[in-house]
This record gives C-alpha cells, structure tokens and sequence, in this order.
C-alpha cells in the first residue's frame, strides 16, 4: 500500500519539482513558493501529499516550516533516488527550478 501512495505522489508535476528542489537542499515553505511561482496554500498542499506518503520530512522552527527529503523512504525504495536525481533533472521545467533556486537568497524572515 505503501507504494502506490508514492506512486500518486510522483504523479503530480507540481509534486515532482518540489521533490526535485529537496534533493537539492532543505528549504522554507517560502522559498518553494518563490521557485515555483505558486501561492502558500498550493505548496502547503502538496507538501502534505508528499509528508503522508513519507517521501519528505518537516521541522518547525518558530512560525516557518522546513521541509527536506525523508532518507528512510530513499533508501528503501532505491529507484526513487534515480527518479528524482536523474530523471526529473532531465525535465526542463525542473531545470529552470534548480536556476531560479540559484538566486533565492532565502526568506528574509526565515
């Protein structure tokens, strides 16, 4: 069961640039919106598909929430690392995510 609610998440193509965003580092729930261009409430709701199918993992830290990949799931379900490293790198809106994520200097509250 586990794996087809993984599955659904990697089905999404918003789901998929965030997942792709993670492999590069830990980010703010802002910092994901300003990538994407897509407002809190969205990114706030694919994050939560992506938490309960355990494919990221959050810490709050005072009002903001942080969110990185879950290593656990990483390393039982090897063919995930390929698909988010390799394969989603070969996507060209995924591609000008890992650019934009170059030249956001963070949240300035965060």
């Amino acid at each position: 069961m586990d794996l087809i609610v993984i599955l659904k998440a990697l089905a999404d193509k918003t789901r998929l640039r965030i997942l792709h965003l993670l492999n590069q580092r830990e980010l703010c729930v802002c910092e994901i919106e300003e990538v994407l261009s897509i407002q809190q409430s969205n990114a706030s709701r694919h994050l939560d598909k992506l938490r309960n199918a355990g494919l990221v993992c959050s810490e709050k830290r005072a009002q903001w929430v942080y969110y990185r990949m879950n290593e656990e799931t990483l390393q039982r379900y090897p063919f995930l690392s390929m698909i988010i490293k390799e394969e989603a790198s070969k996507i060209p809106c995924c591609q000008q995510d890992i650019l934009r994520l170059e030249n956001v200097k963070g949240c300035e509250n965060c």
